[in-house]
């Protein structure tokens, strides 16, 4: 799976131009997985814009204060909300689709989870 080969590259290093893309990569398929639209992420998160550059800004300070754990840890806690109906414009999941709402970020977590973020490259 695609994401699986990219949540390693994401641990490594500083912020740069590569991981910037492979978590826009990672939130879109995200949203497509919990049938949500990026307006509604940003709305989640209390953003003046809708735009990738403001989702970008806002994630890339969680990236800087805990790496790919805190933005995992983020997100994670957004479709929390989600799912409980909390979120600003939260809809009601389909029941076919609300038991494996969390897959996606369930693996990232997992395979996070299995990393030593405190070794240094």
């Amino acid at each position: 799976m695609q994401i699986r080969q990219m949540v390693p590259r994401l641990t490594m290093g500083n912020w740069s131009k590569d991981i910037e893309e492979e978590l826009i990569i990672l939130i879109k398929d995200w949203l497509r997985q919990t049938g949500k639209t990026q307006s509604d992420l940003c709305q989640t998160l209390n953003l003046p814009s809708s735009r990738m550059p403001a989702l970008i800004v806002f994630l890339k300070k969680d990236f800087i204060s805990g790496g790919i754990p805190q933005v995992a840890n983020r997100l994670c806690e957004i479709e929390l909300l989600w799912k409980e109906g909390q979120g600003l414009n939260s809809q009601k999941p389909d029941k076919e689709n609300s038991s494996g709402q969390l897959d996606l970020l369930d693996e990232i977590c997992n395979d996070l989870s299995k990393l030593n973020f405190d070794k240094q490259s």
